[in-house]
């Protein structure tokens, strides 16, 4: 049996890159001041119906969604802005100093045709900065994510940039919108034909270059900015500039989702081709009170993980591997094994990582093992030894041995590794 189509099992090595992207996600959070949230991996439809907006690709066409025991219907969720804003009212955190600084790690799912860094399960890395209408939050979690790629090695990077307005200056778009795009409804594919009737601003973000061709001869946004929306984003790249952060206008740049106003940014990159967007975001000022809640700002973004990952590894930056074993417990006889493995809880005990043979292999096979396992060390026990209360240290580097008492063999070990190199 495989597993589904669309998933996969994460094994060494790679998952030791995994770990490692992991920490650093969380360092730069905590330079950040984000705190961590882990909401359900599954929400109530209606959040993601309201949230996500109805019209939206995810909604209509890759949500996992099912009926539980109850009849309710539950939603793996596909993406977690809106299960953050669901938590932040649910738990009161309007009632917290503002803004509320967030960040999220952990999968989410969604039906689509897998392809390379494109899975039906996938990772997702965001942050949300809620209650803050201020342009240098805009400005922050750009500068935040392009700090990040910057600090793993990722050059080469374009920041797209555009407003998409507020309701208040977003029907006037809409209507000039709809006057353009109803002399091309012929050269538009299916989706956005439906797109034009329920949600036109969609058009602009479909990837057919039939439908690319036409969005690139739309009107542009920024004419039909009001006062406010117009002054914001020229206050957001205001901002950029002063960090030096580059950044290129897109007047078609929208973003996927319904609940996005205002500012609207993605960071592209050469290294996954032709949809090289490694990470997206914007404002949602409408999404608190479309959930339940206040009218209360935000801004936030979000990553894939195993985009970042390819995008990491088609650039030629090498992620840690697999940490190389401390100390191998090699052992000869069996008289030797309850002796050997009281040794290998000491090692562990003092924080040394260190294995043994659990198969009884001959001591040839165990320094393969122990070879295999990149150790450093290797401890032998024998019966001969042991009678004499010391076990043989083996250093598998230039392979010199000495015998050491057993209760020292800890602390001898510890002093070697104190003196090499990686100061561990």
């Amino acid at each position: 049996m495989s597993a589904p189509r669309g998933t996969r099992d994460i094994l060494s090595p790679e998952v030791e890159k995994w770990h490692y992207l992991e920490g650093k996600i969380r360092e730069y959070c905590r330079l950040y001041a984000y705190s961590e949230i882990r909401p359900p991996i599954f929400e109530h439809t209606e959040l993601f119906l309201r949230g996500v907006g109805e019209t939206t690709d995810i909604v209509q066409k890759e949500m996992y969604s099912f009926q539980d025991r109850a009849q309710r219907w539950l939603t793996l969720r596909p993406e977690a802005t809106a299960s953050t804003v669901r938590a932040y009212l649910e738990n009161k955190l309007y009632a917290q100093p503002q803004p509320v600084k967030l960040y999220y790690l952990g999968p989410m799912f969604r039906y689509d045709r897998p392809q390379a860094g494109r899975y039906r399960q996938f990772y997702q890395f965001g942050v949300e900065v809620i209650g803050a209408e201020d342009p240098a939050a805009d400005a922050e979690v750009i500068l935040m994510a392009v700090h990040f790629f910057a600090h793993l090695g990722l050059g080469d990077l374009e920041v797209h940039l555009n407003s998409i307005g507020c309701p208040a200056c977003r029907g006037a778009y809409r209507k000039e919108l709809l006057n353009y795009l109803s002399e091309h409804i012929g050269n538009l594919c299916s989706d956005c034909r439906a797109r034009y009737q329920h949600n036109p601003l969609r058009v602009l973000d479909c990837k057919q270059e039939g439908c690319r061709g036409i969005a690139r001869e739309a009107p542009e946004f920024g004419a039909y900015l009001c006062a406010e929306c117009k002054e914001h984003f020229e206050q957001v790249q205001a901002h950029l500039g002063d960090l030096g952060i580059k950044y290129q206008l897109n007047s078609n740049l929208v973003r996927g989702l319904d609940y996005y106003t205002k500012t609207v940014f993605e960071i592209i990159t050469r290294e996954l081709g032709a949809q090289g967007t490694i990470c997206g975001g914007g404002r949602y000022d409408g999404l608190v009170e479309e959930c339940g809640g206040q009218p209360t700002p935000g801004v936030g973004f979000a990553l894939g993980v195993e985009r970042l990952l390819l995008a990491l590894e088609n650039t030629g930056v090498k992620l840690p591997g697999v940490e190389p074993l401390d100390v191998f417990v090699a052992s000869i006889g069996a008289g030797v094994q309850r002796p050997a493995f009281k040794i290998l809880y000491d090692l562990r005990r003092r924080g040394i990582r260190a294995d043994k043979d659990f198969l009884g292999r001959s001591l040839k096979a165990q320094m393969k093992q122990a070879h295999r396992s990149h150790a450093r060390y290797v401890v032998l026990v024998g019966e001969g030894e042991l009678a004499r209360n010391v076990v043989t240290l083996r250093d598998m580097e230039t392979g010199v041995q000495e015998e050491v008492l057993i209760e020292k063999i800890s602390e001898k070990i510890l002093a070697l590794m104190g003196g090499m190199e990686d100061g561990r």
